[in-house]
C-alpha cells in the first residue's frame, strides 16, 4: 500500500455554505496500491472520507468511456490511468513548478460542470455528434438481408469504429476551447467513419457539408491534444485529415470558407521556401496562382482586407517578427542545401501517397511493412456482414 493525496476540483451546486458556492479544491488522501488506478483513488474517497463527491464511471476497464476526467491537466479515463504513474507525474511537475506533489484531478474541460467531475456531455459531445448525421445512408432499395461488406474495404474506418465516446479528445481540443461552435474531434471521427464505409450513398454531401461548414472540417488547428488524449487510439486528427483529403483532392470541393485553397497555400509556401513566408501564404490562400492575383474575386479582396486585422495582432505577438515579412519577395531562404531536402520529402510523399491506420498495423512497423499492411491483397478475403 502507498499513501497518495488527490487534490479533486470539486463543484456542488446545492452546496448551503457560502464559501462552497461555485467552484473549490479539496484534498484527499488515500492508500492503496500504485498499480491500482485514479478512479480507485476517487471511489476510495468517495466511500471513507466524503459521499458526496460525484464522479461518473461504470465498466472500470477504460471500455465504457464514462470517467473521462483530466489528471494532472491531461484529458484522460481515470480507470485506465494508474495511481502510481499519476503520482510521479505529479512529482515531475512539482519539481519543475514548485507546488506540492498532488494528484490534480479537475473535471473535461470544454464542457459544463454539472457537479464535481460530471460533466454535461449532452449540451456538448453527443449535440455535436449528432450533428454529423451518425449513421448509414444507404443508396437504392435495401438488400433482402444483411449488407455484405469485403472486409478490405472496412479496413480504413475500423480506428474510428474504435470509439468509446468518452470525450477526452473534446475535452483537449483548443480548436474547440477558441471556438465552442466547432464541431470537434469525437464528431469528425465518427462522420469518417460513415464516410469511409462503402455502404454509405452520400458521401459528396457529407464532405460538402462539413467543408462549408465555418466550424467544420478546417476549423481544426492540428494541435494534436486530441491525439495525444485518446485513449483508444483513434487518432481524430487523423481523420480530420482524411476528411480533407477526399473533400478536396478527390471530390473537387471547394469550400466557401477558404479552407482548402488555405491547406493548399501551406503545402506550396513550405515546399517552395522550406518556412513559412506570411505574405504569401495570404495571397495564395484567397487568391490562388496567377489568374487569382490577376483578376481576384470579390471574395478574396473581401478576405484579404479582413485578414489585416489578423496581420498587425500578429506583429505586435511577435508571430509575424518584422514588417518585411509582409512583403512579398522578401524572405529568408534556408541554409545551404536544406530546401533540397524538404522538396524529397515532398516527392517522396507524393509518391508513396500512405495512409497510416495506427490501430491496424501498430505503431513500430517500418514504412515499407506499413504499406504492405494496408493493401486490400494483405487482407483477408473473408466478406464482412452488417
Amino acid at each position: 500500500m502507498s499513501a497518495y493525496t488527490l487534490k479533486v476540483r470539486r463543484y456542488q451546486p446545492e452546496a448551503e455554505e457560502d464559501d462552497k458556492r461555485g467552484a473549490y479544491w479539496e484534498t484527499f488522501d488515500v492508500e492503496l496500491d500504485p498499480t491500482l488506478s485514479v478512479l480507485d483513488g476517487l471511489l476510495q474517497a468517495k466511500n471513507d472520507k466524503d459521499g458526496t463527491l460525484a464522479v461518473r464511471c461504470s465498466c472500470r476497464a477504460a471500455i465504457c468511456g464514462s470517467c473521462g476526467v483530466k489528471i494532472n491537466g491531461q484529458s484522460t479515463l481515470a480507470c485506465k490511468t494508474q495511481l502510481g504513474e499519476a503520482a510521479e507525474e505529479a512529482a515531475r511537475m512539482a519539481r519543475n513548478g514548485g507546488g506540492e506533489a498532488e494528484i490534480v484531478v479537475e473535471p473535461m474541460g470544454n464542457m459544463p460542470v454539472i457537479k464535481d467531475l460530471v460533466t454535461d456531455m449532452e449540451s456538448t459531445h453527443w449535440t455535436k455528434f449528432r450533428r454529423v448525421t451518425p449513421w448509414l445512408l444507404p443508396s437504392g432499395p435495401p438488400p433482402e438481408r444483411e449488407y455484405i461488406v469485403p472486409a478490405e474495404s472496412m479496413v480504413d474506418v475500423t480506428q474510428s469504429v474504435a470509439c468509446i465516446q468518452c470525450g477526452a479528445c473534446v475535452s483537449s481540443c483548443l480548436s474547440m476551447e477558441a471556438d465552442p461552435d466547432f464541431i470537434g474531434p469525437a464528431a469528425l471521427a465518427k462522420a469518417y467513419r460513415f464516410v469511409g464505409d462503402p455502404r454509405d450513398g452520400q458521401t459528396t454531401e457529407r464532405l460538402y457539408d462539413l467543408a462549408n461548414d465555418p466550424h467544420g472540417m478546417y476549423d481544426c488547428t492540428h494541435c494534436f491534444s486530441c491525439i495525444d488524449a485518446c485513449p483508444k487510439g483513434v487518432a481524430p486528427m487523423n481523420q480530420i485529415m482524411r476528411l480533407r483529403r477526399l473533400a478536396g483532392d478527390d471530390h473537387g470541393i471547394r469550400d466557401v470558407n477558404n479552407g482548402h485553397n488555405h491547406e493548399m497555400a501551406f503545402v506550396k509556401n513550405i515546399k517552395k521556401k522550406g518556412t513559412l513566408d506570411e505574405s504569401l501564404l495570404l495571397q495564395e490562400s484567397y487568391a490562388p496562382g496567377v489568374k487569382g492575383k490577376l483578376m481576384p474575386r470579390v471574395s478574396a479582396i473581401k478576405g484579404l482586407l479582413g485578414s489585416i486585422p489578423t496581420a498587425i495582432r500578429g506583429i505586435k505577438t511577435g508571430k509575424m517578427r518584422s514588417v518585411p515579412k509582409l512583403i512579398p519577395g522578401v524572405h529568408h531562404k534556408l541554409p545551404g542545401d536544406a530546401q533540397g531536402h524538404v522538396e524529397e520529402i515532398y516527392e517522396r510523399a507524393e509518391e508513396s501517397k500512405i495512409q497510416l491506420n495506427l490501430y491496424i498495423i501498430g505503431e513500430g512497423g517500418e514504412e515499407d511493412h506499413a504499406a504492405e499492411e494496408v493493401e486490400p491483397e494483405s487482407v483477408s478475403e473473408e466478406p464482412t456482414t452488417a
